[in-house]
């Protein structure tokens, strides 16, 4: 027996609503619910660390191990925090979350050349670490763009760094301050020197090709410009501009 055109057109209204009413409703809610809650608790994990490990399972090493250890901000050398912001994104105490014109640049430069520059500021980063997945689609840039605007929307700029200097991968496998300390220089996060922390944030571009134990020409030239930049910043206290 089939339907009337009356109920027939009543399922459908219910399922629009479901669509543009509904799940948009969810996701905000839900996903606002996640950055609020991450504002004060710290991460047990990130979407890049649990993709990882799947990785690590499906090629079958089962000698891989995850190091990570939260530590607050107060545990971390000032050293590593300033060394990541003249390294990856030096405007960080000042914008919203997007670096507009580092991105115009970044499309002028990748129409003429093969080795593709981005552009990500480190609250984009952030974003992509904790709540993305691996790859490259409009989709996941979308998803990203929105979880930054929540994080710069309702974190201060501390716990952005913060954050992000707990989950940065360092190594294959090694993520955050703390187990970059211990497995690279023996030492805890709160150690770290300058030199050390500069070499960290030059691995950052790629931290299964470059090591920051055993640095070769370009991680350790990278370094040298890292704390030439942090010395024209300012050093820590430059941090202290932001919100």
């Amino acid at each position: 027996m089939t339907a009337s055109p009356p109920a027939r057109r009543s399922r459908r209204r219910r399922l629009l609503k479901w669509l543009f009413v509904w799940l948009p409703l969810i996701l905000v809610t839900g996903t606002t619910a996640q950055v609020l809650i991450l504002r004060w608790v710290p991460p047990v994990s990130s979407s890049i660390m649990i993709g990882r490990e799947v990785d690590a399972l499906f090629e079958g090493d089962w000698r891989f191990r995850l190091h990570y250890q939260w530590r607050d901000w107060s545990r971390i050398s000032p050293n590593l925090p300033i060394s990541l912001v003249a390294a990856e994104d030096q405007k960080f105490p000042f914008h919203d979350g997007f670096d507009f014109e580092a991105i115009d640049k970044a499309r002028a430069h990748n129409e003429h050349s093969r080795h593709v520059r981005g552009a990500s500021t480190i609250s984009q980063q952030v974003a992509k670490n904790l709540f993305c997945w691996s790859g490259r689609s409009y989709l996941r840039k979308a998803v990203e763009a929105w979880y930054t605007v929540l994080i710069e929307l309702f974190w201060p700029k501390q716990r952005i760094l913060e954050v992000y200097a707990n989950i940065a991968e360092f190594g294959d496998g090694v993520y955050g301050a703390e187990a970059a300390g211990q497995a690279f220089f023996g030492k805890p996060a709160s150690a770290l020197s300058l030199a050390e922390s500069a070499r960290l944030a030059a691995v950052l571009p790629n931290p299964k090709r470059y090591s920051a134990k055993n640095p070769g020409g370009y991680v350790s030239a990278r370094a040298r410009w890292i704390q030439r930049q942090v010395g024209h910043l300012g050093g820590a206290a430059y941090l202290a501009s932001a919100p």
